[in-house]
């Protein structure tokens, strides 16, 4: 089953994983030192039709994406439309997937999960964005890498940001950022990949 077929029910019925909706982060630290580069790549979206998923993917999302990796002092690579293959249940083509950087040519320790709202519609994209979690976590497991069950995921518009947490259950934040408010969320990102630096 493709991860953009599920619902949230269809998850719990097929994993026994529940959903919830929670505030994820106690504490945001807004981060204001940004990139001159960032700046100046996100400025150009202002001059530009950006509609398609495809033009939001490459001039907000994945400048974005750089940017946190090099603040990290490339902790994480990113892989962009590759695909997550688990088994019949859980398969598909992924938008981006945030991986421990391993030196390897393919996903190796996926640790977040994004995915580009459908028709400008969050709530679209957190079901799909759920199973891809699942599937990341299942993913970890078959290759033993067991640090750690817990998978962040993040549905995005471009403008809008929400994101997610698997853990006991699949926690989606209560709280949205704002790509108008881009210090926080970079902070907010910067959370989801402090659990794993820690």
């Amino acid at each position: 089953m493709a991860y953009d077929d599920y619902t949230l029910l269809e998850i719990e019925e097929k994993f026994g994983i529940a959903s919830q909706r929670k505030k994820l982060f106690e504490t945001i630290t807004p981060i204001y030192e940004i990139s001159d580069w960032l700046k100046y790549s996100l400025s150009l979206v202002q001059e530009l039709s950006v509609k398609s998923e495809k033009a939001k993917s490459e001039l907000i999302v994945m400048p974005i994406l750089i940017e946190m990796r090099d603040k990290n002092d490339k902790f994480f690579t990113i892989y962009s439309g590759d695909s997550l293959n688990i088994d019949d249940k859980l398969k598909g083509e992924c938008d981006f997937i945030l991986s421990k950087e391993t030196n390897s040519f393919d996903v190796n320790y996926p640790i977040v999960q994004m995915v580009e709202a459908k028709k400008n519609d969050l709530e679209i994209g957190i079901p799909q964005c759920a199973a891809q979690m699942v599937g990341a976590r299942k993913y970890n497991q078959k290759r033993g890498n067991t640090d750690t069950d817990v998978v962040f995921g993040c549905v995005t518009t471009g403008d809008d940001w929400v994101f997610m947490r698997l853990d006991e259950k699949i926690e989606i934040d209560t709280r949205k950022y704002y790509l108008g408010n881009l210090p926080e969320l970079l902070g907010a990102f910067q959370q989801t990949i402090d659990f794993f630096r820690h």
